[in-house]
């Protein structure tokens, strides 16, 4: 019945069996993505505080929740700090801290629940209950 409209071929051996990609660039494998990626973490005075605080720091799941200090762009009353080494496709959980207290992040992807004791340490308030703050640790 479709032999007319689609042809009556035989099957291909030892070919391929589905579409393949005409460029490399169009090929999206896990194992040809980077392993880490960087992110440039940011913070900014909120506008009317005029006392700079006495630290900014970022600490996070791809830190070990260990503190990495921001370092303060004196024009521009802002922090930043830039990590090389977060690893990639996975969701990962941090905060910012000012001067040791949870900070708002404008930058986030997200927020999520705190998962455990060293998370919920690290909570900030929000309408729906304690949150940190989620990053899509993804690589093009």
């Amino acid at each position: 019945m479709f032999d007319s409209a689609f042809g009556n071929k035989p099957p291909e051996t030892g070919g391929s069996l589905g579409w393949e990609p005409r460029s490399p660039l169009a090929r999206n494998k896990t194992k040809d993505r980077p392993a880490f990626y960087a992110k440039v973490f940011r913070w900014t005075m909120p506008d009317g505080q005029t006392a700079a605080p006495h630290s900014v720091e970022v600490i996070g799941s791809f830190t070990g929740w260990e503190k990495i200090p921001l370092v303060r762009e004196g024009a521009l009353n802002s922090w930043q700090v830039t990590l090389p080494q977060i690893p990639a496709h996975q969701t990962h959980h941090y905060m910012l801290l000012v001067d040791g207290k949870p900070a708002q992040d404008k930058n986030c992807d997200g927020l999520a629940l705190a998962s455990g004791p060293q998370e919920e340490q690290y909570t900030i308030a929000t309408a729906r209950g304690p949150r940190v703050f989620m990053l899509f640790a993804q690589t093009k």
